[in-house]
């Protein structure tokens, strides 16, 4: 009896810590250097944008940033979007003061880092 009152109870405390992965605004992340050549669920501009504006073709820039949630947004389908903002006010790419990035589907990728 006592092993399944521990089981259960461990079991209780297992869920309770992974439902504690969402995010809060205000909270903050780092951007990662992607496995891939460019992002895939951070929303930056495409290189050939980044070119016609005459900034540098390359994500440099922004690998290690720290970004801080600005907004929250879960569509129907249970997916969670976030709005990120950099932490020292400045701009990605000196245009763009937000991206948009699809939480979950970033973390797992290692583009965002708590």
């Amino acid at each position: 009896m006592k092993n399944l009152f521990f089981a259960a109870f461990f079991l209780g405390f297992c869920f309770v810590a992974t439902a504690q992965n969402e995010p809060k605004v205000g909270d903050v992340l780092e951007i990662s250097e992607p496995y891939a050549q460019s992002f895939n669920h951070i929303n930056f501009p495409k290189q050939n944008i980044l070119i016609k504006r005459g900034k540098v073709a390359n994500y440099n820039s922004v690998y290690g940033n720290k970004v801080v949630v600005e907004a929250i947004k879960t569509k129907d389908d249970g997916t969670t979007y976030v709005i990120l903002k950099k932490q020292d006010g400045s701009k990605f790419f000196n245009y763009l003061t937000t991206v948009k990035a699809n939480y979950q589907k970033a973390i797992d990728a290692g583009e965002l880092s708590k």
